[in-house]
């Protein structure tokens, strides 16, 4: 599918299984969801994002869950991926923008919002060309350098 015209990242490349609907329409397989998803922007940085974490950072595919629903201020909402500790409580939010998409503080209050409802210790917010995290301590968030490990992620903060 070399016509497929997709942005380049600064993500890993892998080996990701694509299809060709008989209308034309590129679909791309959600190893997360288990099933075939319309190939977008956003979905081709998710897709990449989600391999990272799991092949660079060490987070279990497991415990990591795509588009989860929430329900803010009585609307429904989704979370682009949530990331679970061992024990099923939030570790992490991750929200996607395509790459074209700059990274502002309003996808920031977006994240932030969803948090509210989640209480997940750490935010992670990409659109493929840059990646930002930060750690909730009590009521500020903290921008890390880097996005951290897993097993890092679960140690108790002090």
């Amino acid at each position: 599918m070399s016509d497929l015209n997709v942005p380049q990242l600064q993500l890993p490349r892998f080996d990701i299984r694509l299809q060709r609907d008989a209308d034309g329409s590129v679909r791309l397989w959600d190893i997360l969801r288990e099933k075939w998803i319309v190939v977008t922007p956003e979905e081709w940085v998710r897709q990449h994002f989600v391999n990272y974490l799991i092949n660079y950072c060490g987070f279990p595919r497991s415990m990591m869950a795509n588009e989860v629903g929430l329900v803010l201020n009585g609307t429904k909402r989704r979370c682009d991926t949530v990331i679970y500790t061992r024990s099923m409580q939030p570790l992490c939010i991750v929200e996607y923008k395509r790459p074209s998409v700059k990274i502002t503080r309003e996808v920031f209050d977006q994240i932030a919002r969803y948090n509210s409802v989640i209480y997940a210790p750490y935010l992670i917010v990409s659109n493929g060309l840059t990646h930002y995290c930060c750690q909730f301590t009590g009521s500020t968030y903290r921008f890390l350098p880097s996005i951290p490990s897993y097993d890092h992620m679960q140690k108790p903060k002090m």
